[in-house]
């Protein structure tokens, strides 16, 4: 629950502190522009304050790793809510609004998930979950996207680094294997998901590693 938080309010402050011209980059993740990927990060936050209210008295069908549906390939751009989040992006026109509606409704979500009892069962994507496994599941979206907003921004702040290894050990959990302990946590996770591809020797490193075929696509 710390975690999610501590991850969080970084990715945020991130996001306050960009120039106007910053929203116009690129980001990590294909297509979107920095403008796109906050807008995602405000339905992400949005989609946090649904979840938390929304209780389920079945026993728990997901954790915080199997909350995560993986595949093999990435995303063509033609998926109707990330056209959508690229059109309302734009719609802003002033970035600053984008950062005040983040702002606004990012904080919510943080003060819900800080009031929540880790213990109470949400259903979301008809799945249920703790709401300690559900936020624990976020701390990975936050620092993934975390990443992705400073992919082009050099001087940027990079996730924290307790976020980074919680990160790792669940994409770790996911790919069914570790990583190299040469790579880095930043260079695992994004070589894990295909936001960079490895360099003849990381890939070396990979050896026969058992699990999932790398990248891996998460949604």
């Amino acid at each position: 629950m710390d975690l999610f938080q501590h991850s969080w309010t970084a990715l945020r402050t991130a996001v306050a502190r960009l120039a106007d011209e910053d929203f116009a980059r690129p980001s990590g993740c294909a297509g979107w522009l920095v403008r796109d990927l906050v807008c995602h990060l405000v339905i992400d936050a949005q989609d946090v304050l649904i979840t938390l209210v929304t209780p389920a008295s079945g026993e728990p069908t997901h954790d915080a790793v199997t909350y995560w549906h993986v595949t093999d390939t990435p995303p063509a751009g033609d998926d109707p809510l990330d056209a959508l989040t690229v059109r309302l992006a734009a719609a802003y026109e002033d970035p600053g609004l984008l950062k005040f509606h983040l702002d606004d409704v990012g904080s919510a979500a943080g003060r819900a998930a800080e009031l929540a009892d880790p213990a109470l069962r949400v259903s979301t994507q008809d799945m249920v979950l703790t709401t300690g496994d559900y936020l624990s599941a976020y701390v990975l979206e936050w620092t993934l996207h975390h990443l992705d907003l400073v992919a082009h921004l050099p001087d940027a702040e990079l996730p924290p680094a307790e976020g980074l290894a919680r990160a790792r050990a669940m994409l770790e959990r996911i790919a069914g294997s570790p990583f190299p302990a040469s790579w880095s946590d930043e260079d695992a996770l994004r070589i894990g998901t295909g936001r960079r591809t490895p360099t003849d020797t990381e890939l070396t490193g990979l050896g026969d590693r058992p699990g999932r075929r790398l990248p891996l696509v998460l949604g």
